[in-house]
Parts: structure tokens; C-alpha cells; sequence
């Protein structure tokens, strides 16, 4: 069962009394339960150059052009929460590399790399403009990625992504790679879609020396099928792939949700992150903007903030680093994420392109 939400128990408050003053004194944003917030992700725009079945409608209303933060706006903000203790910057959509003149975004915030106050710069991707962007992003900063690929079926690819070509995507893992940066693989699982090539997918991820990470569906956005039909829990999926390899325990993590597991007999990584069957809240060390400059404390909650307005009515930044400390008070417990055929198929309203991945 998932933790319930909430952040006015007396245990949150108990949970802080030993380190929040330390954590404040060194310029960290703590949560209500004693975590400390050092992992941003944002969403550069909601749009996409592929329509995912399971992300998106076929036919999406995108935001209006004008409610969308400028690159320099976008610099302010991640300077904002760098400045109050952020050491890692997720760059993400919708697919971030359609955006115009990004990379512009990625120039700027990789002098945080330069002075050490940014621990890691990152982008996740749908791969499709990697051929274009990939030794770009490396000069940036940029040393890991994450692409997102569920099938490598040039037809099945066509059916999951509706727009996308397989070898446009395949050509840019193979350019990101060459240009130096360490690829991982997301991949969601989907029953009934290409369960039957996890896998094979795993094998040629670990062949090529990138890892895999495995994602469970999550119910975001009203999309034009039924979630329950594809949902496949990662329990399953970690048990049938324990009957063919030996996969054992590491003690590795990226600063992101995924717990993993190496495989024996291919050497590589596999990453779980399960929303559903085993969520992990109680960690949870991540704050999502969107291009819009709201910010969400929780991807599978509805809490949020507005940055956007303190960001424009206060060139000094005092407003702005009031707003974000005030909203990490509101950060909850853990998410309301569930896929029941008895309960309503959408825990969020707001598409994954909207939050950011």
C-alpha cells in the first residue's frame, strides 16, 4: 500500500529537529520529513516530436508560446535553487531538444559544473535530435544521459511512439556515445506491448555498455486508451527475469528513483522504478519546474507553487527564494499513484509532458 500524503503529522516535525538546523545553516531546502532537496528536474517545454501511447494523446493541446518561461528566465530559476543547495539538474519535456536554442540554456548553466557547485548537469530524451545535439552537450558539461526506448521494433516502436522513426533514434544513441557521454536506457514496461522483449532489450543495452532501467506505467493525463490494459507491475517482470539470470544486489544509485541490480551474466546494471508496486517516497530528494514556472513538489501529488510571478516582480531574487523555500514546507509524504479497473484510471490530471519526466 502507498504511504498516505500529508504533511502535518507530528512525526514530520520530529523527523527534522535534529538536522534542520544544521541543513539551514548550510543553505539546504529541507521537506516537512527531513529530506533534503537536491535534485531538480525542468520541463524546458511540453511539447514533443513523438506522441507515446502511454504519455500522450494523439492530439494534444500544447501550451500557448507565451505562458512558456524565456532560457534566460529558465537560468534564474535553476541558478535560484542551486544557490539554496541543488547539486543536480535534470533537463527534460516533453522531448527538451525540440525547444529553440536550448543548448543556449545548457551553455549558460554549465558554468555551475565549472565552479563545482553543480555536481551533475543531465538531460532525459527521446533520442530523436541526439544526432544533431550529442557532441554539443558533451561540450556543455554533459557526461550522462538518459534515452527513452521501449522497443526495438521498427513497428512496435511506431505503435508505442505513433510518430517516431526507430533508426533516427538508434543513430543518436550511437552519436552519444561516441561523443563521450554514458547513455542509460528507460524503458517502460507495458503488458501485452513489449513484455516479450524486455530481455532482448536488456541484452543489447548491456551490450553496447549502457545500463537499463525499467519503468512501471503511472497514471498521468487522459490519454486514449485504458492504462489498466498496459500496466504490468515490475514484481513480475523482476521475478521472470530471475528465472533466466542471476541478478544480484548492488549499492548504486544515481541520485534518481531507480533501485539497482546487476546482471551476472552480462555484466550490466538493470534499474527498477516502481511507482506502484513498491514506491520510493520515502527518499525522495526531487522538485519538478515545468516551462511555465510552477513547481511540483511531488510528481504524483497536485501540490504546487508558482515561480513564475516572484521570478518577474523581483530582479534581486529575494521573493523567488522565499517562494521555493516556502513550497518545500509543502512537500507531502509520498504520492497517490494507483491503476485500479475500480477506481478512476487518472491519480493526476496534468500529462507527464507537463511535469517533466
Amino acid at each position: 500500500m502507498l504511504e498516505e500524503t500529508g504533511h502535518s503529522a507530528d512525526g514530520a516535525v520530529e523527523a527534522i529537529s535534529g538536522s534542520e538546523s544544521a541543513a539551514e545553516r548550510a543553505g539546504m531546502l529541507v521537506d516537512p520529513f527531513g529530506r533534503e532537496i537536491t535534485y531538480l528536474r525542468l520541463s524546458v517545454t511540453d511539447r514533443c516530436d513523438f506522441r507515446c501511447t502511454y504519455c500522450m494523446a494523439e492530439n494534444m493541446t500544447f501550451l500557448p508560446k507565451k505562458e512558456v518561461l524565456t532560457l534566460e528566465e529558465m537560468d534564474r530559476l535553476c541558478t535560484a535553487f542551486v544557490d539554496n543547495g541543488v547539486r543536480k539538474v535534470r533537463i527534460t519535456g516533453g522531448e527538451p531538444l525540440v525547444r529553440r536554442e536550448v543548448m543556449t540554456l545548457f551553455r549558460r548553466l554549465g558554468r555551475h559544473l565549472d565552479t563545482g557547485r553543480l555536481e551533475e548537469l543531465t538531460i532525459t530524451t527521446n533520442g530523436s535530435q541526439l544526432s544533431r545535439f550529442a557532441d554539443e552537450l558533451y561540450d556543455c558539461g554533459i557526461r550522462r544521459i538518459n534515452v527513452s526506448l521501449d522497443t526495438l521494433d521498427p513497428d512496435r516502436f511506431r505503435e508505442i511512439t505513433r510518430w517516431g522513426n526507430l533508426n533516427k533514434v538508434l543513430a543518436g544513441i550511437e552519436a552519444a556515445l561516441h561523443a563521450g557521454l554514458k547513455v542509460k536506457i528507460n524503458t517502460v514496461a507495458l503488458k501485452g506491448v513489449n513484455e516479450g522483449e524486455l530481455t532482448s532489450l536488456i541484452e543489447w543495452a548491456h551490450g553496447m555498455g549502457m545500463d537499463l532501467t525499467l519503468i512501471e506505467t503511472m497514471p498521468m493525463g487522459d490519454i486514449d486508451e485504458d492504462r489498466t490494459a498496459h500496466y504490468l507491475p515490475l514484481s513480475v517482470v523482476r521475478g521472470r527475469l530471475q528465472e533466466q539470470w542471476n541478478l544480484e544486489d548492488i549499492d548504486y544509485q544515481t541520485g534518481g528513483p531507480a533501485r539497482y541490480m546487476r546482471v551476472k551474466e552480462t555484466g550490466g546494471r538493470i534499474g527498477f522504478i516502481t511507482p506502484l508496486t513498491h514506491n520510493f517516497c520515502e527518499s525522495c530528494n526531487r522538485v519538478r519546474l515545468t516551462c511555465t514556472g510552477v513547481l511540483y513538489m511531488c510528481l504524483g501529488q497536485s501540490h504546487s507553487a508558482d515561480l513564475r510571478a516572484p521570478l518577474r516582480a523581483d530582479q534581486s531574487n529575494e521573493m523567488l527564494n522565499a517562494a521555493i523555500n516556502e513550497a518545500i514546507t509543502r512537500k507531502p509524504k509520498g504520492h497517490d499513484f494507483v491503476i485500479d479497473r475500480r477506481r478512476p484510471q487518472v491519480s493526476v490530471a496534468r500529462h507527464m509532458s507537463v511535469t517533466g519526466g
